[in-house]
């Protein structure tokens, strides 16, 4: 018998490339378009998403780590990759080795990465990136034009981009998210007053690309969008987009518990009558946090049952209705669909007061994943 843990996530690849084909068709032609794939690509497993990604028409990769952009390459993929956060300087050589496109925020990296290109005899193209208000990384806006002209002095390096990201293209009609887009017009304006043509400038992230079509520029940069999750509630009237990941478990105990009796960690549950409780082996460690007990439900027989009790590590119980009969074996939807019923990433992203980012790359942690 081969031996499958019951609790597992199965992720839809033919999901990603029409995500990428529906977000593809907001830009004008021309427009580049990088998949990021870190975080194993938002927990959906980043080499299967990458290669889906590519098929859907991405021209190049974005991910957030050296170690991410090196297990890419290990399988073979050749297009571009960007590291979009400034490497530790002790990673040029890994950047050189495995032909990577840094980002440089600072004139120490820079210089770290001038010599190393000079020592292997390489030009290594990099984007700088310019904070414009998000008070991350990046130069400032208004010292970029100066970045730039002293970077060009540096031997072995060649700006192939310059790029920024956005706080609040989420959030319509905020006027920190027009700021943000005039500083960094301002300062690509300055540059190409003074001569300087970056050849890739971009800005837009999931939420400009389907809200902001005058931040498309040169590239639009899409991660959670690419899996079918939305970046906020304001794009779901914009875009219809297909989620990539259910996650789902089988009941692996189920009792009656009399009035009064309490479930799990500290009694928070306590039976207002005598009902039914099926545990299902999955918790916390499994990405179900610990903020949404007594506050998701799942899917069970294509009914909603509500979650009661503390969410433990590995396990967690819910409330079973009267008019249904359930054992153990049974299956558990806790995202996705199950006879007419559906529950999206956002709902137990909600329930434990987070976002639907985090909910996905913690269910990639553990869990065994299968695509389909």
């Amino acid at each position: 018998m081969t031996y499958r843990r019951n609790a597992w996530t199965e992720v839809d690849s033919a999901a990603i490339v029409r995500n990428v084909r529906t977000l593809k068709s907001l830009t004008k032609p021309g427009t580049r378009f990088m998949a990021v794939v870190k975080a194993n690509g938002y927990g959906h497993g980043s080499v299967a998403s990458a290669q889906a990604a590519l098929t859907g028409g991405a021209d190049r990769l974005g991910v957030a780590t050296l170690e991410e952009a090196v297990v890419l390459r290990e399988a073979g993929v050749t297009v571009p990759i960007h590291i979009l956060s400034e490497p530790p300087s002790s990673g040029v050589g890994l950047v050189i080795e495995q032909a990577l496109v840094p980002t440089v925020a600072s004139r120490e990296f820079a210089v770290d990465l001038s010599r190393a290109a000079m020592l292997a005899g390489v030009t290594v193209r990099y984007h700088l990136k310019i904070d414009s208000g998000m008070n991350r990384i990046g130069v400032r806006a208004e010292e970029a034009h100066d970045t730039v002209v002293w970077l060009q002095g540096l031997p072995g390096l060649e700006m192939e981009g310059v790029f920024t990201h956005f706080a609040t293209a989420d959030v319509p009609g905020d006027w920190e998210f027009e700021r943000q887009v005039e500083r960094f017009q301002r300062a690509i304006d300055k540059m190409r007053t003074e001569g300087v043509r970056p050849p890739i400038v971009h800005a837009a992230n999931s939420a400009a690309t389907i809200l902001h079509p005058e931040t498309h520029l040169d590239m639009v940069r899409c991660g959670i969008a690419i899996y079918g999750l939305h970046p906020a509630p304001s794009t779901y009237r914009a875009i219809n987009l297909e989620p990539a990941m259910s996650v789902h478990a089988r009941v692996s105990f189920v009792k009656r518990i009399g009035l009064g009796e309490g479930v799990s960690y500290g009694l928070t549950f306590q039976a207002a009558a005598p009902t039914t409780i099926a545990t299902v082996p999955m918790g916390y460690a499994d990405g179900v946090h610990r903020a949404a007990s007594n506050e998701m439900h799942v899917l069970i027989g294509g009914r909603r049952c509500r979650q009661v009790g503390r969410i433990c590590m590995d396990q967690f119980m819910v409330e079973v209705p009267d008019t249904l009969r359930v054992a153990p074996g049974d299956e558990v939807v806790v995202v996705g669909t199950q006879g007419s019923e559906s529950i999206v990433m956002d709902e137990p992203a909600a329930s434990a007061a987070t976002i639907n980012y985090e909910l996905a790359c913690a269910f990639g942690l553990r869990l065994s994943q299968y695509r389909r």
